[in-house]
Parts: structure tokens; sequence; C-alpha cells
């Protein structure tokens, strides 16, 4: 190989590197230890961890719900863990299965006629929702509320730049109670409105009126998208198609597995049997074989890699399979009752929490709309970052500093309650902020 790309010695690949640059000796690691050890020594890091017995109420799109050992157990089982896209479909029944399962699964959450075998997220699911307004609509524009998450937003924005010269993206304020101002969105809409897109419930955690969105996109024929972060939501609340809601997507990962950096998740992405043959990446049927037998296949894959490029509905070219598998058996083991008893918890936790910091002098509830399990906080202090980092420091880690995304939301911080926190967590909370 060296001599292919006309050098004498590994090193000459490395001459632009000042000498002073290069080690010139072994690196000087520790000797390496067995598996008992390493064990030990790696739980002796995890324990000293700051963060590691910290009590949390961040959100903003991602979730810790109660998770259990049994679905991580499955999780690795060599034919779920190991396997790829089944490319060959006849030969991964099991695979399909699964998949037509969370797909069953992601329908009766939404209230759809049909779903997708997942994406890559919630985000990317919202700005394929538009991407597929686009199509079934044949038009440019798009009004997206400014209560759906800012980073949904940005990540439409990155799909849709690009696409043509008339590509637009028109933001519908918010009104006083925390919700889209219909008024205002009813007089941004036009005959060249694609789509309206709003969160449900939307980035404030207020919950929007599906019937009122319904009602401003249907004189201009525009779809209605709806994107749902936290699908524990809608153990308690309509179903967004149920509502009217044309396309509904949303995050998975809450029902899935524990927020991890940031991720991985899982998008959903249901809509209504109309169509279907708009829906982005593939889907997976269940059919019968010549003897009457069950069996599964893909179907509708109308992917860039199954299809020439410029008839492709979707450049998504993997799902995230392990992740839907896992929200599969979490679903599964909840059953419908226990979905609703979790989604019960969430509810009654953030309106103990509510009630409780409404009593507080220096702080407000802005927003009176009704709200699930997240709640925006509003500090005297100039800016919420102050409040978060003195928090920070007895050991509570509040919520999202929300002026990180927008300034004139630099005094408000999200806060999210789930099925875990216990009534003595909200009282440290409380207690801490009346300190």
């Amino acid at each position: 190989m060296l001599a292919r790309v006309g050098v004498e010695h590994i090193d000459d690949l490395f001459e632009a590197i000042p000498t002073s640059h290069l080690l010139d000796q072994p690196l000087d690691l520790e000797p390496a230890l067995d598996e008992p050890r390493l064990m030990q020594h790696l739980s002796a890091l995890a324990n000293a961890s700051k963060g590691a017995n910290m009590l949390s109420f961040l959100g903003g799109g991602m979730y810790r719900h109660h998770v259990p050992p049994a679905v991580d157990q499955l999780l690795q089982r060599s034919e779920f863990y190991t396997a790829y896209t089944p490319y060959q479909a006849e030969l991964s029944q099991g695979t399909l299965q699964a998949i037509f399962e969370f797909q069953t699964i992601v329908c009766e959450l939404l209230g759809t006629d049909v779903a997708n075998a997942s994406m890559y997220d919630g985000a990317s699911a919202a700005a394929e929702a538009v991407l597929m307004a686009r199509r079934a609509k044949r038009r440019t524009h798009v009004v997206v509320s400014e209560g759906l998450h800012p980073e949904y937003i940005e990540t439409i924005r990155t799909y849709v730049q690009g696409l043509d010269t008339e590509a637009t993206i028109t933001l519908a304020p918010i009104a006083a109670d925390g919700r889209t101002n219909w008024d205002a969105a009813r007089s941004l809409l036009t005959d060249k409105t694609a789509a309206l897109v709003v969160g449900y419930p939307n980035f404030f955690g207020c919950v929007e009126d599906l019937d009122a969105a319904r009602a401003v996109a249907d004189p201009h024929g525009a779809l209605l998208v709806t994107a749902t972060a936290e699908p524990y939501a809608l153990s308690v609340l309509r179903a967004p198609g149920a509502c009217g809601a044309d396309i509904c997507v949303g995050e998975g990962q809450a029902l899935a597995v524990p927020p991890q950096y940031g991720g991985p998740g899982v998008g959903l992405f249901g809509a209504s049997q109309a169509l279907v043959r708009q829906m982005p990446g593939r889907l997976v049927g269940r059919t019968v074989d010549s003897d009457g037998y069950p069996g599964y296949v893909l179907t509708l894959s109308t992917r860039e890699q199954h299809i020439r490029r410029e008839k492709a509905t979707s450049n998504i070219c993997t799902n995230h399979g392990l992740i839907a598998l896992a929200m599969g058996m979490r679903t599964a083991m909840l059953g419908r009752q226990g979905f609703q008893q979790a989604g019960q918890r969430c509810l009654n936790a953030a309106h103990y929490l509510r009630a409780g910091i409404e009593k507080l002098e220096g702080f407000e509830i802005p927003y009176a709309a009704p709200v699930f399990n997240e709640l925006v906080v509003r500090s005297r202090d100039p800016r919420a970052a102050e409040l978060v980092s003195r928090l920070l420091q007895q050991g509570i880690i509040a919520g999202v500093d929300l002026g990180r995304f927008k300034d004139e939301w630099r005094q408000d911080v999200l806060i999210a309650t789930t099925e875990l926190h216990t009534r003595d967590d909200l009282d440290r909370l409380l207690q801490a902020l009346a300190g």
C-alpha cells in the first residue's frame, strides 16, 4: 500500500505534522484490569459522578419514565440486537412482525389509519410530514406554530431550504395563554399553504385546541399536522387523528428507553388512509401465503434504496428498529390500563407542582392553558439560568432554561414531571424554590 501511494515508510504519511507534536514514546497507560476489577472500577466512577443521585425535572422533548429491565433483556436477543434491515423480507418474519406490531401501536396512540415503520426521531418525523404535505397538496407554503419545539422548527427549515425558491415557512405566534394565536394563524394561511403544523402538547406543555386548528386549516384546504414529543400525554388526551389531524407525528423515546445524552429516539408517523402513498420510509403489511398462513412483507417501501431517487418519498435509509422494538415491548407490558394510570400520575404531579408554585412569592405560571406533565415557570430573577444554577448546587436539575432558545424567554424554566416523581420529590423542589 505504501508503494501504491508513493511513500517509503508509514511515518512519511505524517510529515505535515510538526515533530514537536508527534508522540515519540509509548502511551503511558495503566496495566489492564481483569473483568471483575474493571466492573468495580467503572461502578466507582459512576457513583462518584455528581449527577448520579440528582433529582431531575428535565423535559423539553426527552422524558424519563420507568422502563422495565425486561425490555433490555429482550432487546439483547441476538435475532433483534444484531439483525439489520430486512432486505430479504421473507427471511425476516420475526423482525417484520415486531415492526408490524409497532405500527399497530402507533396507530392506536395517534388515532390514524396507518403508520410507517418508524423514523429517526420526532424532529425528522415533523420535517418529513411537512415534505409529505407539500407533495400531497402540491403547494410550497407552510404555517408552523411558534409553540412547536424550537429544534423541530429548525429541523423543518433545514429539510425545506433549497427545495425550491418559493419554499416558505411562516411562524404563527402564541397567545397569552401559551397556545397558538388562532386569529393570527388564520391571517397567515393562503390558498398556497400546504399545511398547518402544531405541537400537541406544545413546547410549553400547553394542550392545543385541535378543533380550532382544524377550523383554521379547512377554509384553505391545508393539511393539519400535529407533533407529540411526550407520548404519555396521549393516555389522557384525545388522539390527534381522532381530532381530525391529517398527519400525526411524534417522539417515542419516553415509551422505549431512558434519555441518554439526548437520544436515541424513535420517530412516530401516522396518517389518514388517503395519504398512505405519500408516506415516507416504508410500511410492513400482513398477508397470507398460498396455504393460508399469515406472513409479513415490506410494502410501499418508496425509499431511494428501493426506487429511483427522483421517485422516492424519502431519503431515510434505515429506521430505528431496535428502539421501535423497545417501544413495542414497553407498551405491551403497560397495557391500556397501565398506560392510562401512568399518564394520570404524570398529570397529577404536574398539577400538584403548579398549585404549589402559584403560592410562592417571586414566581408565576405565565400560561393559563391546560397542561399535561410540563409547565413553564417564570422567575423574578433577570435570567432563569441563575435559578437553574443555584438549584443545581442543591442537587436539583430544575428543568430547561428557555433563555437558551430566545432571549425573551430568559426568565422562564420548563419543568417536567413523570410518574417517577414522588410527593417528596415535588415538595423538595417547592422548598428549594421557596428558599
